[in-house]
Parts: structure tokens; sequence; C-alpha cells
């Protein structure tokens, strides 16, 4: 039986456009929409609440929340299965336990705090660095679908073995019919010098030519039915990935998991591209 795939929410607007992404996700996939609200008070005022939750001095209790999310996610979907649940349990607690049996998570950027416009949720950063499952993050301005996205671009960013994160991406990019740049970024060593006796070319040819291979050997089991194209980039993995999100959809990075070692895209990549992506951020833990 698949997983379902589980939205976290808390009220706010963030948390809804997670939930029209996640809906679409869900039908894509073909699997249940799990609807999850974790909380530790029974009730919120209104304030920082997502418009449909009507007068901001309306005090809404978390059995509205749900009602209200499920709403969305049926929005354009009626026919998908949904469930719902309120957990009074902190919600790192929960959506991370949550990740241990979904297919994916899903999440807001940020939470209804009082520095919700500065910081990004805390909620949303500790599960995509430390979550079972890949993590979606939804930011960026785009139309909070997954499906027909506007740009019909999907990137991951590649280490130098096949990862968990590149065969997700495989399996979006098929599923929505979208174009997937895989981007290899190097760099050259500043004490490299066109003189050492192990080098036949200047430093940066050899860089880019040992990324080229090590990208072609991480893609070696590129599924023919999906649109590929290769990329290898100079600069450091933040950088160029967070340029390369510029008029994506979905931007994939991979995430070891403790203990792993290796040229692996790590947690603080994970974290920065979190923080300022311009689209949404898929993070998938190695699995290997």
């Amino acid at each position: 039986m698949s997983l379902p795939m589980t939205v976290g929410v808390d009220g706010s607007e963030s948390s809804l456009r997670a939930v029209d992404w996640a809906a679409d996700e869900a039908a894509l996939h073909e699997v249940t929409l799990r609807i999850v609200h974790a909380y530790r008070w029974d009730r919120y005022e209104g304030t920082s609440l997502a418009r449909e939750f009507g007068e901001s001095s309306r005090r809404v209790t978390p059995d509205d929340i749900l009602v209200v999310a499920g709403r969305r996610a049926r929005c354009h979907h009626p026919d998908l299965a949904v469930t719902t649940e309120a957990v009074a349990e902190e919600p790192e607690y929960v959506l991370l336990r949550e990740a241990r049996h979904a297919s994916a998570v899903i999440l807001g950027t940020r939470g209804r705090g009082e520095l919700a416009d500065l910081l990004l949720g805390s909620v949303s950063l500790t599960v995509a660095t430390a979550g079972d499952c890949p993590v979606v993050v939804i930011r960026g301005n785009h139309d909070n679908r997954a499906a027909d996205g506007s740009h019909g671009r999907i990137v991951v960013g590649v280490a130098d073995v096949p990862t968990a994160a590149v065969r997700f991406a495989y399996e979006e990019a098929r599923r929505r019919g979208a174009v997937l740049d895989a981007v290899r970024a190097w760099r050259c060593p500043t004490h490299d010098t066109a003189d050492h006796p192990l080098l036949t070319g200047t430093p940066e040819r050899v860089h880019e030519e040992r990324a080229a291979g090590e990208l072609e050997a991480a893609l070696a089991d590129a599924p023919t039915d999906v649109r590929l194209r290769r990329h290898t980039v100079e600069g450091p993995a933040r950088r160029v990935l967070l340029t390369a999100s510029h008029d994506a959809d979905l931007l994939v990075v991979g995430r070891r998991r403790p203990g792993q070692f290796g040229h692996r895209l790590g947690r603080v990549v994970a974290h920065t591209l979190v923080h300022h992506s311009a689209c949404a951020v898929a993070v998938v833990p190695d699995t290997a």
C-alpha cells in the first residue's frame, strides 16, 4: 500500500499554500493526502490566520483549521482521498514522527509567530533537515500548484554518485512532464597551478572535466522517458543552486544522514536553499 502524502498546517496563509501544492502532488502520485495540525494551545487568535477564517477577531479552533485545509485540498481535486488529524503536541515532534510513515511531507515556509516576516518557520527548517522522508518546503513566487507548473522545469543538485535526490527528481519530472536540469557545481582550489606536475591543462579545465565525469556517473541510470539536461557550473553549490532555482517549479537537493561522509550535498546547503530558494525546495535524505 502506498504511503500517504502529509502536509502540516497551522492556519497561516503559508500553510494553506502548502495544502494547494500537496493536493496536486498527492493527486499526481495517486496517494492519500494526510493533513496534520499540531498545536500547543486549544484556541488561536485569528489575527495572523489566513483570510479564509474571516474576521480577525474570531477565535479559531484546531478543528476549524482542519476544515478549511480540507476544503482547500478538495478545491482542485474533489475526488482526492483526504484524512485529517489534530494532535496536541509540539509541531516539530509530530511532523518528524509523520515523516517516518509518509512518502513526503509538505510544509509552508513561515508560521504565525511574531518574527514570521523575518525568519523561516523553525518547524519547516527542523523537519526539512532531519526528516526521514523527502520534505518539500513551499516558497518563492508561484501559483501554489505542483501540477502544470508555470515553468515546466525541475532542477536537481547532483553529487558524485547516484542519490535518492536524483531518483526523486526523475520521478517528479516524469509525472509532471517537466524538463529536468541536473546541475553539478565544481570549484577550482586556489592552490592549484597550471604547472602542477599532475595537471595536463589549466586547473579550471581539469576540475570542470572531473565534474562532468562525475555528473555522467551520477546520471548513468537516468530513465529514457525524462527530458534531461546536464550542467556543470563553477562555484559553491549553494550559490549555483540558488541561481538555478530561478524560473524553476521545484529544486531538489540531497541531505546526508548523520554519520555519512563524502562529496554530497549536506545540511548546510539544504539550510541555505530552504531559506533563500526562488522556488519550492525538496530536501531528500540519502538512503545509503
